[in-house]
């Protein structure tokens, strides 16, 4: 995928119902599928929200792809960071659970590799 100006599509932000109604503070803003029976999230009425479906699905084309058109990697150890290396137009991301001191191992075999890191400390 070479170009500079990938296109994806818009997908509305998925909130749970009656989410900012009063004395619902407590309600966290994370998505969880709606299961009451007379729920009209789950019953697909207008002006309630959306729900997540397989309708909102990029294309395979654009799937995994940056805004600059590469692709991108999740890597969790040094062999993953490895076998991309000879591989043009990939863009390596630590995964989000690894800590600062292997964050910076990896970023340096990265370095010596000539492997570009999206989310590392020489971004």
């Amino acid at each position: 995928m070479a170009g500079n100006n990938v296109k994806k599509r818009k997908v509305p932000r998925f909130r749970r119902p009656n989410l900012g109604a009063k004395g619902r503070s407590r309600v966290k803003d994370t998505w969880r599928t709606q299961r009451g029976n007379d729920n009209k999230m789950r019953a697909k009425k207008k002006n309630v929200g959306v729900m997540p479906m397989i309708g909102y699905k990029n294309n395979d084309s654009v799937r995994f792809t940056r805004k600059d058109g590469t692709l991108e990697f999740v890597i969790h150890n040094e062999t993953e960071l490895i076998g991309i290396a000879g591989k043009a137009g990939i863009t390596a991301k630590f995964a989000h659970d690894l800590s600062r001191r292997k964050r910076a191992a990896l970023q340096t075999v990265a370095d010596s590799k000539g492997i570009r890191i999206a989310n590392g400390s020489r971004a």
